[in-house]
């Protein structure tokens, strides 16, 4: 009789993602084989793990505790003992090694973002707008802050392709840790996408009162008529908490060398506007084929390689973003699972509007 794993499908496909894609081969299960650690070393030699199956529980020597990223002096008890053969990976050590350490600064980035608190208190939560054309990742951008603070993936916000915006109403998301469900720091707004026509998509003269703070949450655009004061939800006295404190124009780095003129025209109308108001800005590049060539190996910062793309160097010469504040991300789109590279890319980029968001509020005026 074949002897199978007790491992779920969506458990056995979680090691499989997270070894990259590879195949996993029992090799022994203690409740067929016999509980003992002869018959486990017949299988695997490497003894990594102390299992004592009197007691049914595992130990983890202090000389691993660190590779494998538990706490000091681990143990746990088990009701059923398998080992697997990993297949498919040319390079087994460096690959679960780079994951190992992916991982590590991954939840380090997590803290750091946790642990962020607005300059000099003037605000509770900074708002973050997230403005570009349609399709570009806007909303998709949205769910995968949300999915990494939740710890699985979710889709709060509607996304899709279509030749025109998705979003249609004004959204202002709250993001929630998981951990404690309390708010964190930072508000993302949705908007409706940017498109060359006009007449469609979002309207520019929306903008200014977008900034100011004065569209409520759940506004339904209208691309031909602007928010006016006289809206009935129109907020006329908005404070320091209702405006916007960053913008970060977002742009699908696929279709980012295509950029017609009249969408350019459009996006340096709406820059002035943000400049007017003295609003933060960062470039947010969105679906970006490799994670994994985008960072250095120690996952600080983006490799030269990438800095040097024509996408990245259009976007510093239209919108004259500095190099620093131009950010690189592959939202979770098709994906079952989460991804530790992923999640560098995107804290990273939370991280640069934080600080962004932080010299805004600097330079306030004292008043």
């Amino acid at each position: 009789m074949a002897v199978t794993t007790t491992l779920t499908w969506n458990e056995e496909r979680s090691f499989q993602k997270l070894l990259g894609n590879v195949s996993l081969r029992l090799l022994y299960k203690s409740s067929v084989h016999g509980r003992s650690t002869v018959n486990m070393q017949n299988s695997y030699c490497d003894q990594k793990l102390s299992l004592n199956f009197e007691e049914s529980r595992i130990y983890i020597p202090r000389i691993f505790e660190e590779e494998l990223i538990v706490k000091s002096h681990s143990k746990s008890t088990f009701l059923e003992c398998e080992v697997f053969r990993v297949e498919g990976i040319k390079d087994e050590a460096g690959y679960i090694n780079r994951i190992t350490r992916a991982t590590q600064h991954r939840n380090s980035l997590l803290a750091d973002v946790r642990a962020y608190s607005p300059y000099a208190d003037l605000v509770s939560e900074i708002r973050i707008l997230l403005l570009g054309p349609v399709g570009s990742g806007k909303s998709s951008f949205f769910n995968s802050v949300k999915s990494i603070f939740q710890g699985h993936l979710t889709r709060q916000a509607i996304v899709g392709s279509d030749v025109t915006s998705i979003t249609e109403q004004y959204r202002i998301y709250s993001i929630k840790d998981g951990k404690n469900g309390q708010s964190l720091p930072f508000m993302l707004c949705d908007s409706m996408g940017l498109d060359e026509k006009e007449g469609v998509g979002l309207c520019v003269d929306d903008i200014p009162h977008i900034l100011k703070g004065c569209v409520p949450d759940r506004y339904e655009f209208s691309p031909q008529k602007p928010i006016t004061p006289q809206h009935p939800t129109f907020i006329t006295s908005p404070s320091l908490k209702d405006r916007i404190h960053c913008v970060a124009y977002v742009f699908d780095i696929n279709s980012m060398d295509n950029l017609s003129f009249k969408m350019m025209a459009k996006l340096k109308q709406i820059q002035k506007e943000v400049i007017n108001c003295g609003v933060a800005q960062v470039a947010l590049l969105t679906k970006v084929n490799n994670c994994n060539e985008v960072l250095q190996d120690n996952f600080l910062k983006m490799n030269n390689a990438m800095i040097s793309q024509s996408q990245i160097q259009n976007v510093n010469k239209i919108l004259g973003i500095p190099l620093s504040r131009i950010l690189v991300v592959d939202n979770y789109a098709s994906e079952r699972e989460m991804d530790p590279v992923k999640d560098i890319l995107i804290l990273s980029a939370l991280k640069q509007m934080f600080r962004a968001t932080d010299d805004f509020l600097e330079d306030l005026p004292l008043e």
